[in-house]
């Protein structure tokens, strides 16, 4: 793939932008101009990003075509740059020559979009993408021979190919993530089609890439929708906390000024806007690596690299440890007698100041309970500052916060309880009805998603020494996935409401939440217990697949059960499987036995 080396880097979990004009300071226009020469000549690979994500259904033929006219548009651009076209921003381009390609636009409904223009137009195009892709065949699965007999043959058909396959099932991940997948992924088929074993050496080598496309997937559907759904500002709070924990040794100064970078990313990367995303990355670094002793010993360490070398270096540092000197408590903020006073005088500044500080001084916590407390802080200060002695009312504080921490880290011990009593089977069946009964209108597929990544969370978190924060953060990023990204989506009031009331208290909110009474279930019919010979060939991770889905249709069927009388009707008809599919007629024995378990 064409110097497809341009790393998705990710500081810890954030990106940042670029300027659309050239840069002012000398040290930053080797920055813009590599990207800028990167994105021309890879316009091939970002039309298609851009194309399936906007347009999932799309044909692979529908987006070549598109991709043949980008090129041209390149082309004419490069040789004379003074075009009227050429001064329009990329995006609008590309959605332009899809409304101008005939018939596709009512093909895929996008007229409505098509009639409005620049950022109207843009927001049409980023709503109408769908997270759930079931409507999409199943991802291709090729055979290892064909796959590398492919890759050989025409190399950058196959790349192309792929990188469509992801993207329009992937319609959130940002496009760095994706250019970064589409470089790993040729890394595991080169060496792979060299290998005498290449089944294994595919299965073994291709697991990581899939593991981390999901968890960008994940990162990014969840702080697309918190940008979409609370606006900048939780945005903001959200980078002032990741950015302290991460960089304790950053001055407050430094680190609002970093986070200005960083969340003017979001209507780039979040609308899809590929080469915005792209070029939005650069200035992350150069600003970054302007003051690395600053920051961190080790993105100083990072910046001393070659580009690709410290791009791939930043995106894996670790968090720099607290300093010694650096107390738990920041006084000014509980001790002060002007603490009333300095919050009036700039109350966005005062409470940013108090989350830098916090955040700092306690790695130990999520990135949500530290939204969480500073959400405490300025309700505890609302009341306080009415008071005759404001002083003697927020000298207590220390309190709240604890007894905050304290109700959050019960919650993500009864869960890590849960799972090691349950172990992970029985810890899927509980997140499998519990997630059906408060969400019965999500698809089938989707539950099973989402208590995937529930088990996913305490498997990975419940054995490890900070599971607190490890729990916390990946179990409010699975809700993140729930909610989704449009404004537009509704699943029913309850769960409407926890996904937008207030953003640090989603996880408690869903806690909350019971079976939901607005749902209304479909007519319980015999067909739901009636099997076939199918479930007798089905294998492994594949008659798992069906065991779970049966178990979700289950719940939607008949919501009111409790969960033991739910796992009875399971375990009856897990029985029953094997018992008629051990029986010299399964179909009869199906027909026969299927009847009798909800009697």
């Amino acid at each position: 793939m064409k110097q497809l080396k341009l790393t998705g880097f990710v500081f810890f979990l954030f990106f940042v932008t670029e300027s659309l004009t050239l840069p002012a300071k000398p040290q930053d226009v080797d920055y813009f101009t590599s990207t800028q020469k990167y994105i021309e000549e890879n316009v091939e690979y970002i039309t298609i990003i851009a194309f399936a994500q906007y347009v999932q259904e799309a044909t692979f033929e529908e987006m070549e075509m598109l991709t043949k006219d980008m090129k041209e548009y390149r082309d004419r651009c490069l040789a004379d740059r003074t075009l009227p076209e050429c001064a329009k921003l990329v995006n609008n381009v590309l959605q332009e020559r899809f409304c101008a390609m005939e018939g596709l636009p009512q093909k895929y409904n996008f007229s409505h979009c098509c009639s409005k223009a620049d950022f109207e137009r843009r927001l049409c195009f980023f709503f109408n993408k769908k997270a759930d892709v079931e409507f999409l065949p199943p991802f291709p699965t090729w055979d290892p021979e064909e796959k590398c007999q492919a890759y050989k043959n025409n190399r950058e058909s196959f790349l192309n190919h792929y990188m469509y396959e992801v993207a329009r099932r992937y319609p959130f991940v940002f496009a760095t993530t994706l250019l970064t997948v589409a470089t790993r992924f040729e890394e595991v088929a080169k060496p792979c089609c060299e290998e005498q074993y290449r089944v294994d050496c595919f299965q073994t080598r291709v697991a990581p890439v899939t593991q981390y496309l999901k968890t960008w997937s994940s990162y990014s559907k969840n702080v697309c929708g918190a940008y979409f759904k609370f606006g900048p500002k939780v945005l903001n709070s959200i980078n002032v906390a990741t950015l302290s924990q991460s960089l304790p040794k950053m001055n407050f100064k430094d680190l609002t000024s970093l986070v200005e970078v960083v969340s003017s990313i979001y209507d780039g990367c979040c609308e899809g806007d590929v080469v915005q995303c792209i070029r939005d990355m650069n200035k992350f670094m150069s600003h970054l690596c302007s003051k690395p002793v600053s920051n961190s010993s080790k993105i100083k360490e990072c910046c001393e690299k070659k580009p690709l070398e410290r791009d791939e270096c930043i995106m894996n540092t670790s968090k720099e440890d607290r300093t010694k000197d650096l107390s738990l408590r920041e006084a000014k903020f509980t001790d002060s007698k002007n603490v009333c006073q300095e919050r009036d005088t700039d109350p966005d500044n005062f409470f940013t100041e108090f989350t830098y500080e916090y955040s700092r001084r306690h790695s130990d916590l999520s990135i949500p309970q530290l939204l969480r407390i500073t959400n405490v802080y300025k309700d505890l200060l609302q009341n306080c500052c009415k008071t005759e002695n404001p002083p003697d009312c927020y000298r207590h504080a220390e309190d709240k916060f604890n007894e905050t921490t304290e109700k959050s880290l019960k919650m993500v011990q009864q869960e890590c309880k849960r799972f090691r009593n349950l172990g992970k089977d029985g810890l899927k069946y509980h997140y499998l009805m519990s997630l059906t009964k408060i969400a019965p209108q999500l698809s089938t597929e989707e539950l099973m998603f989402l208590a995937k990544r529930m088990v996913m969370a305490l498997t990975t978190c419940c054995t490890q020494s900070g599971e607190f924060a490890c729990v916390d953060n990946l179990v409010d990023s699975a809700l993140g996935e729930l909610c989704g990204v449009n404004l537009n989506r509704t699943i029913n009031p309850a769960v409407d409401r926890c996904c937008r009331t207030n953003f640090a208290f989603r996880t408690p909110c869903f806690k909350d939440l019971k079976t939901d009474k607005t749902y209304v279930p479909p007519p319980t019919s015999q067909d739901l217990f009636t099997f076939h010979t199918d479930l007798c060939q089905a294998q492994n991770e594949e008659l798992q697949r069906k065991k779970d889905r049966f178990l979700v249709n289950l719940v939607k069927r008949k919501p009111g059960l409790t969960d033991e009388k739910l796992l009875t009707l399971f375990t009856n008809v897990t029985l029953v499987v094997e018992k008629c599919c051990k029986a010299e007629g399964p179909e009869a024995c199906f027909n026969e036995e299927g009847p009798k378990i909800d009697n």
